[in-house]
């Protein structure tokens, strides 16, 4: 029996959310690990869509207990406001299949605010968050001063956090000519839709140690890519978390030999959202035509999506980075229509050929990819259920890409419904 992470292995937008969809068929537990409701995973079930942003995808599917973890930064107005919007769907959400992490931090509207100042002030140099207060919250937890979910239980000592955290932000405030913020209104805010968020908070840790205990299988949920971790993705043009697969255990409060598998949601082309390098961007009508028949517009907020080829060498390295066992290729219909595919298999600086990205975002500025040039199929694979069924210029791209990444691909996603979808090796091991 194994428990498995799904990550993404670009920069977000791989097609998570029906991946962990699919597969939570199969899973008891769902744990969101990391990041906050800058990241969305769309789910399209009987025709119904569903659009998610901190509520873990299993959610929608009836005997699951979805869990967010310690790592993930919840905004509790708009997590209360996704709780409503997807039970007038019919969902139903309770204690009985939603806990919260005690120990998960808040993002309150200060952050947003702070959020919002500093990319108006960043100009040219802005790194295209999406202002919804992820990065300031992280900072706050960092600097030991955040509030989390546990500060709710008690007027008193909300209190004294509240003084202590803002205590830093007024001081920012004043340094920048905003306002101060002000906190007794806060306080009320806060105490009124507290026993409502309350009410799923429990020590995930533990639960999770129990849920270990009965046999049950756990599938732990990634937000964004890795090309986004803080650490490992294209600094400083990152989000504020950590993304890889190992997150995963110190988001939710378990150890790694917790996870057995390490799933990689890969698209079978390349998009970006926000600022940052792009080595294989397409600024042609081919990235439009990828960017329409792929509806990249994204979950939270519309924002447009920038398109490029496949990336393998990129792709490789957050394999590498991330310990991906298996990948899940998504979006290949997407391709039908071209008359040739490429994919970048390696990269030039100043006339020096790497097969890596760098680190410095000046070098990835640098950076020109080359790539190998593949015949198109022209051809739908849509709802393509079978290996076999895939036109033969189709099989020939999938079975290169495999290889240069030096990892098995275990599925293909041939359309956005659940069902639509290629299974050759099961992350569950069954």
């Amino acid at each position: 029996m194994k428990n498995v992470v799904v990550v993404g292995s670009q920069w977000g937008d791989e097609g998570k959310g029906k991946i962990v969809d699919w597969l939570s068929s199969e899973a008891d537990i769902i744990v969101r690990f990391q990041g906050g409701h800058n990241a969305g995973h769309t789910l399209v079930i009987d025709g119904v869509t569903y659009k998610l942003r901190l509520l873990p995808s299993g959610i929608v599917r009836k005997d699951k207990i979805s869990v967010i973890g310690n790592g993930v930064v919840i905004d509790p107005w708009a997590l209360l406001d996704e709780i409503d919007e997807i039970k007038s769907k019919g969902v139903a959400v309770s204690e009985k299949n939603l806990i919260i992490s005690e120990a998960a931090t808040l993002i309150l509207p200060f952050h947003k605010e702070m959020d919002e100042i500093r990319e108006d002030a960043a100009g040219n140099s802005k790194i295209g968050t999406t202002r919804r207060g992820i990065g300031p919250a992280y900072e706050d937890k960092v600097g030991r001063r955040s509030i989390r979910v546990m500060d709710l239980v008690s007027e008193n000592n909300l209190d004294k956090r509240l003084d202590n955290v803002l205590m830093h932000h007024n001081a920012i405030r004043k340094g920048l000519n905003k306002p101060i913020f002000n906190k007794e209104k806060l306080k009320k805010d806060l105490l009124i839709l507290a026993p409502e968020i309350l009410k799923f908070s429990k020590p995930v840790w533990k639960k999770l140690d129990e849920f270990k205990l009965k046999g049950k299988k756990i599938l732990f949920e990634g937000a964004q890519g890795i090309l986004l971790d803080v650490d490992h993705g294209t600094y400083p043009f990152v989000t504020s978390s950590n993304t890889v697969a190992s997150s995963a255990a110190t988001g939710s409060g378990c150890g790694p030999n917790s996870i057995n598998y390490v799933l990689g949601i890969t698209k079978a082309y390349t998009t970006r959202v926000g600022e940052g390098p792009f080595p294989t961007e397409l600024k042609d009508e081919i990235g439009e035509l990828l960017g329409n028949r792929g509806k990249e517009f994204g979950t939270v907020t519309s924002r447009k999506r920038r398109c490029g080829w496949f990336d393998g060498v990129l792709v490789r390295q957050t394999i590498k980075i991330s310990g991906i066992d298996g990948i899940a290729l998504t979006k290949l219909d997407v391709l039908d229509e071209l008359d040739e595919i490429k994919f970048c298999i390696g990269y030039e600086i100043d006339g020096k050929k790497i097969d890596y990205l760098p680190a410095a975002v000046d070098d990835q500025n640098k950076v020109k990819p080359i790539y190998k040039t593949y015949k198109g199929w022209k051809t739908s694979t849509a709802g393509c259920k079978k290996f076999d069924e895939l036109p033969e210029n189709a099989k020939i791209y999938i079975k290169d890409l495999e290889k240069f990444i030096e990892t098995r691909i275990s599925s293909i996603s041939t359309s956005p419904e659940r069902n639509d979808t290629i299974l050759i090796e099961d992350p569950f091991g069954n």
